[in-house]
């Protein structure tokens, strides 16, 4: 279990770097507010998200305090219970520092092989409040959470409910002319908090670390729903 002591710690969600994926002191998380005062489903949650972007996209391809239920074969839990999420990493994988994440965890000879998990302020309170999978999953796929110039194609989408909170997960590829990067990711919206777990591996190593991969994405979950 990873425990993580963040009391009267902000954290960043900033990042210049496009290359896609606690620091014992991080700096203030990310300045940029997304703004839900006009409730236009289609362009402005689209717009909202793209703003996300400018704060998730330095952590998503880099590439605590109680101890939780023991994590199955294979994998290590974290329980952050100030944020008040959770999740399920492979075991052997190293914790790093990435400004603008809130975690990362990544292997240590396998570069694109990590875990990140990004948090994000929103005055929306759902993760239907943007839009529906497809439209939310396209747009952080191949606009925010991929560099621009990337060959980016969505694989497959899956919409799931978790002690009554919605989580959207997502699957795809991104073509750049040295490698692909396969990657899941699962997004959701609570108590003014925007969540984006981001995971993935080379396309070479994409069958050996896909069923490990989606256990991370499915097990990632909000704590405290409110």
């Amino acid at each position: 279990m990873a425990l993580k002591s963040k009391v009267g710690v902000n954290a960043p969600c900033a990042g210049a770097q496009r290359v896609k994926a606690f620091a014992p002191a991080r700096p203030l998380r990310g300045t940029m507010r997304v703004s839900a005062s006009v409730q236009q489903p289609t362009e402005t949650s689209r717009r909202e998200l793209l703003q996300l972007g400018a704060v998730v996209a330095s952590a998503a391809l880099l590439p605590a305090a109680a101890q939780a239920a023991k994590a199955p074969k294979g994998f290590n839990p974290v329980q952050d219970l100030t944020d008040n999420y959770q999740f399920l990493y492979p075991f052997g994988w190293q914790e790093v520092t990435i400004t603008g994440a809130d975690v990362v965890y990544k292997d240590v000879v396998e570069p694109l092989e990590s875990v990140s998990v990004t948090i994000t302020p929103t005055d929306r309170k759902e993760i239907t409040d943007f839009g529906d999978i497809n439209e939310v999953a396209t747009t952080l796929a191949k606009e925010v959470l991929t560099a621009p110039g990337q060959d980016v194609n969505l694989v497959s989408t899956n919409k799931r409910e978790t002690n009554g909170k919605t989580y959207y997960e997502f699957e795809y590829t991104a073509k750049t002319p040295r490698y692909t990067r396969h990657s899941v990711a699962v997004v959701t919206a609570n108590d003014g908090k925007f969540y984006t777990l981001t995971t993935g591996a080379n396309e070479k190593r994409w069958g050996k670390m896909k069923d490990k991969l989606g256990t991370t994405v499915r097990s990632f979950s909000l704590i405290n729903v409110v």
